[in-house]
């Protein structure tokens, strides 16, 4: 499906990115205030940044990730046969897939591998299921390493919490319907 999202920013700035049928992906104005955030100052990229995109959709947090990042790794999860299509098209068309790997995975599942290895994880499931997202933030509070940042996002309106016996909340933020927690696990 043609759309407006785009790279905003690196290697791959300005260039499309398709998405799949009936997604709501991250807006472009979030996706650039969210990243000139974390930027300032939330993560400090070295040499290598692992990324986990767990609910993907398009893949477009994770590919802005690639794009702007050299050193970022990302694996994309999803159970969407459209959404690993389009997220596979999209790579493909930067280029791009040496440093990514997709899988038809749920995020529940995956989160015994991929969290306690991830520097970066986007948790951004559909709108409509939003206790996914809360069940996820709940299963990697016990495995993500010290440092890993973790950016969740869910309906403004009926936003959830994190529990913040786990959970450094470093920025709350809302831009449209979108509300953005960025946050760290406490130090165990």
């Amino acid at each position: 499906m043609e759309s407006k999202l785009q790279i905003i920013s690196g290697a791959y700035r300005g260039r499309k990115l398709n998405l799949p049928r009936g997604a709501r992906p991250t807006q472009n104005r979030a996706r650039i205030a969210l990243f000139n955030m974390l930027d300032a100052g939330i993560i400090s990229p070295g040499d290598t940044m692992n990324v986990w995109d767990a609910f993907a959709g398009s893949g477009a947090f994770g590919i802005e990730c690639l794009s702007r990042y050299a050193g970022a790794n990302v694996v994309f999860t999803d159970i969407s046969a459209d959404s690993l299509k389009t997220i596979r098209a999209n790579l493909s068309a930067l280029d791009i897939g040496s440093r990514a790997v997709v899988l038809n995975a749920d995020a529940i599942t995956a989160a015994d591998k991929y969290a306690a290895v991830s520097d970066l994880i986007f948790i951004d499931p559909p709108y409509s299921e939003s206790a996914l997202g809360a069940a996820l933030v709940r299963k990697i509070a016990g495995s993500v390493r010290a440092g890993t940042i973790v950016i969740w996002e869910q309906d403004g309106p009926s936003a959830v919490m994190p529990n913040a016996d786990a959970w450094d909340i470093l920025r709350d933020k809302k831009y449209g319907r979108a509300r953005f927690f960025i946050m760290q696990r406490h130090d165990k």
